[in-house]
């Protein structure tokens, strides 16, 4: 089920919880009541904030709810299941502590969250392994090559979509701008992930004053396969929505993540599903200097 460092980037960036229609760009006097902004130099502020949020989530706790609906070919619920998870960030990069407290509105027994315990202990055996090679040195390196990679996939996501500014609307009390954006037309993406986004099309919401991703919807304008189609494709008309909000009045970190797609996984298996991911009860963490974690008091 996907959290919100499981989408692309572009969508990585924030959720929301009902997928709506994209609101109409401004028409008369609502338009003309619009103050004009430098489209150019606001992008690029924006783009200057961008962080995905595996970095932004390390520095906190918080709990992930996730609920999975299937569908049936006509789009009703066949079954719903969730898992409720509490997340906790790690001294060492890419090894973020994620424990099932509950499973489907019921608690987990006492040998069961042993059980979670032992499995986290060898998921991030495996991790540690593959990011250091057995060579703790590594560390380091394994950080910057992961920032660098971060730093690319935003590049590319401003060189594989257009922007345009379409108004302003009000979220949660704070003003917000609006954008469209759509493929660049022309441009040929170099790799596998600029070329799944130029498959989207959506709107974005940035806060006005702090420049920040509040909102994003996407949708699949052609059909999207994964191992040439033979492990799975994804129907076009897919739908995200990613939602942020600003937590502490300091960051801005996920909200909320839904998807709703249909496809086929194996060329055999039907796929029909509504995910949804909501995060809640952040806590900042602080590390002291011998690298021991402790919460913060809750603001």
């Amino acid at each position: 089920m996907p959290g919100p460092a499981r989408f692309p980037l572009l969508f990585a960036l924030g959720l929301g919880v009902m997928l709506s229609p994209a609101s109409p760009a401004p028409a008369g006097d609502e338009a003309a009541a619009v103050p004009a902004l430098d489209v150019r130099a606001f992008l690029g502020e924006v783009r200057a904030r961008l962080h995905s949020d595996d970095y932004l989530l390390e520095q906190y706790t918080f709990t992930e709810r996730q609920t999975e609906r299937q569908l049936d070919a006509k789009g009703n619920v066949t079954k719903i299941t969730s898992a409720l998870y509490e997340v906790y960030p790690s001294p060492e990069p890419g090894r973020t502590y994620r424990k099932m407290v509950e499973r489907d509105g019921a608690r987990l027994t006492s040998e069961e969250l042993a059980k979670e315990d032992q499995n986290q202990e060898a998921r991030e055996a495996r991790k540690a392994a593959k990011l250091y090679s057995g060579n703790p040195s590594r560390r380091a390196s394994a950080e910057s090559e992961r920032r660098l990679k971060e730093t690319r996939t935003i590049d590319e996501i401003f060189q594989v979509l257009e922007f345009r500014i379409v108004g302003r609307e009000t979220l949660d009390g704070r003003p917000a701008v609006v954008l469209s954006f759509e493929p660049r037309a022309g441009f040929d993406p170099p790799t596998r992930g600029g070329r799944i986004l130029q498959k989207f099309t959506g709107r974005a919401w940035v806060d006005e004053g702090d420049r920040q991703l509040v909102k994003v919807e996407a949708e699949l304008m052609d059909d999207l396969s994964f191992g040439f189609g033979l492990l799975a494709k994804l129907k076009k008309g897919a739908r995200a929505q990613l939602l942020r909000r600003k937590v502490n009045d300091e960051i801005w970190l996920p909200s909320a993540a839904r998807f709703i797609g249909h496809g086929r996984v194996l060329l055999i298996k039907g796929l029909h599903v509504d995910t949804l991911s909501e995060y809640s009860d952040y806590k900042k963490f602080s590390i002291a200097t011998d690298s021991a974690v402790k919460p913060e008091p809750p603001h």
